[in-house]
């Protein structure tokens, strides 16, 4: 009801504004006697776009008619009795109008909400902005909102001066005629007697003179005017390409460019309901402009008058349907992206908006939208004006669909839900260039009629490929730190250390100045063609791999702040070595991608070693999780620096097994590393399970106590990391587990 309170204390065009929300679709009423239960509901919960979702929404509006006849009972008294009939007949109104589409009311009410708290926040900016608090975002938003107030206001001038000079031409009109009138009736004369037709005769003349001399005076005069009203709307549209270069060509920008990072995980786009605001308010104002000079020049037709006044005009209309044209071909925008990876034989969505559709009134004959796809080369003809061969470069099933007008809350879209990629012709690849890498773009085209199909525009929806050759390294930070943070769904992002950690292995230089690698330049080859030094996989595989790992897995401990991941092993030996043994850290795999290995620090008979585990995979922890690992091996005692393990780990222990049922005993697979396995404990009766543990260096050479001896192992890389490809399948690990009898001892039960 907080919203609702506020949105009360609204002025001026503010108050205006929230007025007009509502009307017979959604009665104001009904938000005032159920503000707290409007806005206690979660609407945005219900995908607008997804026709399963109509049910949730009946509930809504079953829901809502419910607390409005409850509300209508309740009433009682004279004025009572007034509302209660009033709310009652709300409640059959409400029931009749969305019975059918209750995903139209749920619309509705997220865009009357929506707008409320953005009235609000404004107001409120406003309010606050005398001690100069206002951000950035807010001191544009009022820059733009007060230029709309200005042009709003010279539109109101030359409205008045069109009129001013309307009916003056209408009384030069009339006074012309009776000029006319006179010269008529001095021809006349002839036949009027000679005494009267001297008197008359020197009073006809007085009157044209003196009516001449007024309508020469009052012709310069209406063309001056008329010169000025076209000084004016020359003004007037300076001033119109100004406010909408400002919003289609930074904010609706910055917007796509909000959406294309939302889908490499950025925050959410959002804006796009101010946005469409903005764009019919210049819809209107270059509409009514465009009005006022045609009207202008209709009057210079009906009156013509010497002087440049007709051509000035001209130009001016030419110039008003210029911005008209690029107002409507900017504001056929995609609102619902398709997927970035597109699969044939697979259904994907996707929506366009037209967002000045409602002002100018496109929707009274509702456009169709067609969908197709093009190549890389295609798009970048398009983008020229050039115009291709083929018009696509594959087939998209159920690609045609008309755009429907909202009027609830004035949008003009059209919802493709189920379109599906049939086939697509690939074009030759050259040199190392992947099938991955080969880009196609889905084109939306439509054709739009304006003013009665007095102005046709056709519109193509589209994102041109814009790929640089190589991009610095800081930008390459950035989008990877929001791609970690929107997999992790967590703010906890990469640290510094950690981009230097990704430097270190994108480019093969541990040597370089942390502060160099912000001139660094990193290609595409580097980044996702060529293999790392002495490895058979990419930067952006083994960053994907780790990204995919947290994710699956491992994405509560990344968040608790459990998981280090971005080391060496040369870095965590030397953080280790100064601990407690028993300290032990998680670090990513250099050598497998999508590999996590525990590093610890433990005494060796004659001195102290870092251990190095196994890496584990996505594969290890379908079967037992990070945290029951780190459970079983009682000889790892504190997660660096200093935390005792089950103080971090132990909320996420798998609860012990239920006892026998039904006769039987359930098995457990339990990790241990024999080096570290008490010989009493209640482990030491188990076979050792090898399904994913690194050999300790005592194991591999029990003379040889060096803290990264030499292992001559097949299992093992140079660097002495193990190589996944040579092990046995971890599956076949567990399948040869579970055959191995038990020594434990097994109640004989008839099976």
């Amino acid at each position: 009801m907080a919203v609702w309170i506020q949105a009360q204390q609204l002025q001026g065009d503010a108050l205006h504004q929230m007025q007009s929300l509502y009307g017979q679709h959604f009665p104001i009423e009904v938000r005032h006697y159920l503000a707290q239960w409007i806005e206690g509901q979660l609407w945005d919960s219900v995908e607008l776009e997804n026709p399963q979702e109509e049910l949730k929404a009946k509930r809504l509006l079953d829901s809502l008619v419910q607390e409005l006849q409850k509300k209508a009972e309740h009433q009682v008294g004279e004025d009572g009795f007034l509302l209660k009939i009033k709310l009652g007949h709300y409640a059959s109104q409400l029931k009749s109008t969305y019975d059918r589409c209750p995903l139209e009311l749920v619309r509705c009410i997220k865009h009357i909400l929506h707008t409320e708290k953005r009235l609000v926040q404004e107001a409120t900016n406003v309010s606050s902005g005398g001690g100069g608090t206002l951000d950035s975002l807010s001191q544009r938003h009022q820059q733009i909102n007060q230029a709309f107030e200005e042009l709003r206001v010279a539109m109101q001038e030359t409205e008045n001066e069109l009129r001013k000079l309307q009916h003056n031409q209408e009384y030069f009109i009339i006074q012309y005629q009776e000029n006319l009138h006179i010269q008529a009736q001095l021809n006349n004369l002839s036949a009027v007697p000679a005494e009267e037709r001297a008197q008359r005769e020197t009073s006809l003349q007085a009157k044209r003179a003196t009516l001449e001399t007024w309508l020469t005076r009052e012709a310069n005069t209406m063309q001056k005017y008329r010169l000025d009203l076209a000084e004016k709307h020359q003004q007037s549209l300076v001033q119109l390409r100004k406010q909408q270069t400002l919003i289609l060509d930074e904010e609706l920008i910055q917007w796509k460019r909000r959406q294309q990072l939302a889908g490499n995980g950025g925050p959410s786009e959002g804006g796009l309901d101010v946005l469409q605001s903005w764009c019919e308010k210049l819809a209107d104002l270059i509409w009514q402009n465009r009005q006022q000079i045609q009207r202008a020049k209709h009057l210079t037709q009906q009156l013509p008058l010497p002087g440049p006044i007709e051509e000035l005009l001209t130009k001016l209309n030419a110039d008003i349907t210029d911005i008209i044209s690029a107002l409507v071909t900017s504001t056929f925008i995609i609102e619902k992206q398709p997927p970035q990876v597109l699969k044939t034989q697979t259904k994907f969505a996707a929506t366009v908006r037209l967002l000045v559709g409602g002002k100018l009134n496109v929707h009274m004959n509702p456009p169709q939208v067609k969908a197709v796809i093009v190549s890389e080369q295609q798009a970048k003809a398009l983008l020229k004006n050039e115009s291709t061969r083929n018009d696509s470069s594959g087939e998209i099933l159920n690609n045609n669909c008309v755009m429907e007008y909202h009027r609830t809350t004035g949008t003009l879209s059209a919802h493709f839900r189920n379109m599906s990629l049939k086939r697509i012709k690939r074009s030759d690849r050259r040199g190392a260039e992947s099938v991955t890498e080969e880009k196609f773009t889905v084109l939306f085209e439509s054709q739009f009629s304006v003013g009665g199909n007095e102005l046709v525009f056709h519109v193509k929806g589209r994102v041109p490929f814009i790929v640089p050759d190589k991009v610095l390294w800081p930008q390459l930070c950035e989008a990877l730190d929001m791609k970690y943070k929107a997999e992790m769904h967590s703010a906890r992002g990469l640290s510094d250390d950690n981009l230097v950690f990704l430097a270190q292995k994108a480019f093969s230089s541990a040597s370089v100045n942390p502060d160099d690698y912000r001139n660094m330049t990193m290609s595409w080859s580097q980044f996702n063609r060529e293999s790392l030094p002495g490895r058979n996989f990419t930067f952006w595989q083994w960053f994907d791999g780790v990204m995919e790992l947290m994710k699956k897995h491992l994405k509560p401990h990344w968040n608790d702040g459990a998981i280090m991941g971005f080391l060496n092993k040369q870095q965590a030996q030397d953080m280790l070595m100064s601990k407690p043994n028993g300290t032990f850290l998680l670090r990513f795999s250099d050598s497998e991608i999508g590999g996590i290995t525990i590093a610890w620090v433990a005494e060796n008979p004659n001195k102290r070693l870092v251990w190095n585990l196994m890496p584990y995979t996505t594969k290890d922890f379908t079967i037992r999780s990070l945290a029951d690992r780190i459970s079983d091996l009682n000889h790892l005692l504190y997660l660096y620096p200093d935390r005792p393990k089950d103080e971090v780990f132990s909320k996420y222990y798998t609860p012990p097994l239920s006892k026998a049922v039904g006769g039987y005993v359930k098995p457990q697979i339990k990790q241990v590393v024999p080096e570290f396995t008490t010989p009493n404990s209640e482990t030491s009766t188990v076979n050792p399970t090898y399904m994913d543990q690194s050999p300790s260096p005592s194991v591999a050479h029990p003379n040889n106590f060096g803290i990264f001896p030499q292992i001559n192992d097949p299992m093992m890389d140079a660097d002495g990391e193990f190589d996944l490809e040579d092990t046995m399948d971890v599956a076949r690990h567990v399948e040869e587990l579970l055959r191995r009898p038990m020594a434990n001892q097994w109640d004989s039960q008839p099976s």
